[in-house]
């Protein structure tokens, strides 16, 4: 069979290559200017699909550092209060030591009751440590202090314990997406959270017996057990805020990794080698004179060429 080419034919034909040639030339120079592989999903569908997984990997990871980061700040917080809290409990033991001394007379013991006072009003600070506007042993309250004085009883109450006396929800941080981390401090279980079990009614009770004001018969000395079981209770509840600090600490540095990782997934799929896209953009510039040059030739003249 014998086809016949026209010169409508070899036009369209020429047409129909110089177009795709510009084509090619114009996405390899939005490729250099942009200096991105993918600049609508049609350039490459499959891609362009891996790049949305990997952006929308970016945000949560993003958003799971934010949390990590701000978790490790509220238990940084909590490790300083419990630190300065530890210390203050250390000297009102030794001074409750002192004043079960029979030989220490009513004036010193006077003494020691009032720097139990001062330590109280610390242990207070601490207890009402703040991060950022938020109390960190008060759970979920939006109460600025953990503990404040009740003008009924003039006792110092609990507000991370709601009105029916139920505990509010524990402050967490998700850093994964599985994994959520406690990072507020159990004030209930470390200063105590009932009314008249609280270290603060602790120290109360020692003034008292120091002063020779207390309701009951209890001497300095007795108070020693009650002490060192608070002090106690203090140190575990410590050991557990620092083992949650470190798994935030291990989550952020895991999490620094994959946002390495994922970027450089994204690099792949999305940006291009600049180098290697102008020696394209050269190639395929010198691609399309050739073929403006080849079709000048090939292209039979027209009637325009014979009335010049």
């Amino acid at each position: 069979m014998i086809t016949r080419v026209t010169g409508q034919t070899q036009m369209r034909a020429a047409q129909r290559n110089l177009q795709d040639n510009m084509a090619q030339l114009s996405k390899l120079q939005e490729q250099a200017s942009t200096l991105k592989g993918i600049n609508r999903s049609s350039d490459d569908p499959t891609a362009a699909a891996s790049a949305l997984a990997v952006r929308a990997e970016q945000a949560a990871t993003g958003q799971y550092s934010r949390n990590a980061n701000d978790g490790d700040n509220w238990l940084t917080t909590i490790d300083s209060a419990m630190s300065a809290t530890s210390d203050i409990m250390i000297r009102v033991r030794d001074l409750t030591v002192q004043g079960a001394n029979g030989a220490v007379s009513a004036t010193a013991k006077e003494a020691i009751a009032v720097e139990l006072e001062g330590l109280k009003a610390e242990l207070l600070t601490q207890a009402n440590t703040t991060y950022l506007g938020r109390s960190v042993f008060a759970g979920n309250s939006d109460a600025t202090a953990a503990f404040v004085d009740d003008p009924d009883t003039g006792i110092l109450s609990y507000t991370g314990v709601s009105v029916s006396g139920v505990p509010n929800s524990p402050v967490e941080r998700r850093i994964s997406a599985d994994t959520t981390v406690r990072v507020d401090g159990d004030g209930a279980a470390i200063f105590g959270g009932s009314a008249g079990e609280s270290v603060f009614d602790l120290l109360d009770g020692v003034i008292a017996s120091l002063r020779g004001t207390s309701t009951t018969d209890a001497t300095v000395s007795s108070h020693l057990t009650n002490i060192d079981t608070r002090m106690g209770t203090m140190t575990s509840e410590w050991a557990t805020i620092g083992a949650r600090q470190v798994q935030v600490e291990r989550a952020q540095e895991n999490l620094l990794s994959k946002t390495g990782a994922l970027e450089t997934q994204r690099v792949g799929l999305e940006d291009v080698d600049l180098t290697q896209i102008v020696l394209e953009l050269q190639l395929q510039q010198v691609s399309y004179q050739s073929a403006l040059a080849v079709t000048a030739k090939v292209l039979q003249p027209t009637l325009m060429d014979f009335l010049r």
